[in-house]
């Protein structure tokens, strides 16, 4: 079997990635950080993901992108917005953190000998970020062939967006289809320490329409 890196945060959307990467024949490992965002509890659930679905390995890598701060996720003192529809790139947005995470999942990647990077973008429901473009994920690939041995050997490293041009429902069917218990994943930004979402941020929002524009029965637990 191939094996493939599954950038896995435990919300919704990358455990749908990595039902598909599975589906696909892939023996996964799986990454996940603790960068000191606000709602580590989706740690708790991307463990639980990893062994539902049955990864070969989930590694947990530990930086501070919180000393960094400059985003409602990773500092404290900026609010995340509640109820409202942000327009423009949102306070939500952790700078360069995609290219943070697919850096240190390549790293992983050369180690494993793995030419498969999984990651869970989406460019239709979505709250917006750069860094979710599909011209983004392009030119990373670009750059990950360029400056790796393994790329420069002519192992060429390929990144899958399976989910970048689906609806949040679409998303949902294709996790329905392949069995994904939604209720293991976290998708809130702000939950209690429960790990029981707010119901009123975006990305809650987004989760919440998508079930119902899924016709599927929401596991989330709200507060």
């Amino acid at each position: 079997m191939k094996k493939a890196v599954i950038l896995l945060s435990g919300g919704l959307d990358s455990a749908t990635t990595l039902a598909i990467a599975k589906e696909q024949g892939y023996s996964c490992y799986a990454l996940s950080f603790d960068y000191g965002q606000r709602h580590r509890c989706e740690l708790d659930a991307a463990n639980k993901v990893a062994v539902y679905h049955g990864v070969v390995k989930h590694k947990l890598i530990n930086f501070n992108m919180d000393s960094i701060g400059g985003s409602a996720l990773t500092d404290t003192s900026i609010d995340v917005p509640m109820d409202i529809e942000d327009t423009g790139i949102p306070v939500t947005y952790v700078p360069a953190r995609n290219t943070i995470f697919l850096s240190l999942a390549l790293a992983w990647s050369e180690v494993l000998q793995a030419q498969d990077i999984f990651i869970g973008v989406n460019a239709v429901d979505y709250s917006g970020y750069p860094d979710c473009r599909p011209e983004y994920i392009k030119a990373y690939e670009t750059m990950a062939n360029l400056a790796t041995k393994a790329g420069v050997e002519g192992h060429k490293l390929t990144l899958h967006t399976p989910l970048i041009s689906l609806t949040k429902a679409e998303i949902i069917q294709q996790g329905q289809r392949l069995g994904v218990n939604y209720g293991l994943t976290v998708s809130c930004y702000q939950p209690d320490p429960e790990g029981r979402a707010c119901g009123h941020c975006d990305s809650c929002r987004l989760r919440s329409a998508g079930f119902k524009a899924a016709d599927v029965a929401d596991p989330t637990t709200y507060q």
